[in-house]
């Protein structure tokens, strides 16, 4: 199964750069950057993979190497270096590529403090980068409102909030929302939020079906048809370093984050 090309879907235009950002930890932000990725690479479409979370789970999942001494988007966003130097191929899947982060970029938000521009060095460096030969560019954000955040933002054009079906789940949520309304208003108009992905979808309980109603009657259409149900086998899949797209096909997981990104999809090729 490893990296098999499936039927192709439809392309978009142009690039599309989306960040995957919500600052609650545990919401699968990485775990649907890295599986929506793979899945759209298995389809005929060029990704990238932006790994901007210090923990560096998505370079992990993606087999990417990362440790302290390999160039990484730390390089990029502190001492300028082309994005183009630090891009590898994931090994697993075709048409996969991955920025990946070191630790060193636990330190960036500090650093970035007394930098020029500190809010856009991240757009830079992708408007210098021969963006064009992808058709997706994905955004993984860690669970803050810091400046890598704020860098993830600016450097997007939309934005995907992945959302877990439990009771906090629309908490902090109206932060995030504000954060994204003073990038737009200030550094980035552009910014829309394109896509609301349901997570952790739990069918045996009551709350889980609640959460998901109020969520799409709050954001209406942005929210996807399709929910990420609950799913060992998408915990167990980075433990080896791979999506669960390759580590199993054929769990709901997996089935899920494929209609998913089909859903992603189609309806950028359709706008």
């Amino acid at each position: 199964m490893s990296g098999r090309k499936q039927k192709e879907w439809p392309k978009p235009a142009e690039c599309r750069v989306v960040t995957i950002a919500n600052q609650k930890g545990g919401v699968g932000k990485t775990t649907s950057s890295v599986n929506l990725a793979a899945s759209l690479a298995m389809h005929g479409a060029q990704v990238l993979v932006v790994d901007l979370d210090p923990q560096g789970n998505a370079s992990t999942a993606l087999g990417v190497e990362h440790h302290a001494e390999i160039p990484s988007i730390y390089d990029v966003l502190i001492e300028d270096m082309p994005l183009a130097d630090i891009v590898v191929p994931a090994p697993d899947i075709p048409n996969l590529f991955c920025a990946p982060a070191t630790l060193n970029l636990a330190g960036a938000e500090i650093e970035l403090v007394s930098k020029v521009a500190r809010e856009s060095r991240l757009r830079r460096a992708l408007d210098a980068y021969d963006k064009d030969k992808f058709d997706y560019v994905l955004i993984d954000c860690p669970p803050s409102l810091g400046l890598l955040t704020v860098n993830a933002l600016v450097g997007g054009d939309e934005l995907l909030i992945p959302i877990q079906c439990e009771y906090y789940a629309l908490e902090g949520l109206g932060q995030l929302i504000r954060t994204v309304d003073l990038v737009k208003s200030h550094l980035n108009p552009d910014l829309n939020v394109s896509t609301i992905l349901l997570t952790m979808y739990d069918a045996r309980t009551r709350l889980a079906a609640q959460v998901a109603d109020d969520v799409r009657d709050h954001f209406g259409d942005v929210v996807l048809n399709t929910v990420i149900p609950r799913s060992v086998r998408v915990s167990e899949a980075p433990s080896y370093g791979q999506s669960v797209m390759t580590y199993d096909p054929g769990s709901s997981g997996a089935l899920a984050y494929s209609e998913a990104a089909s859903e992603i999809a189609h309806r950028g090729a359709a706008q």
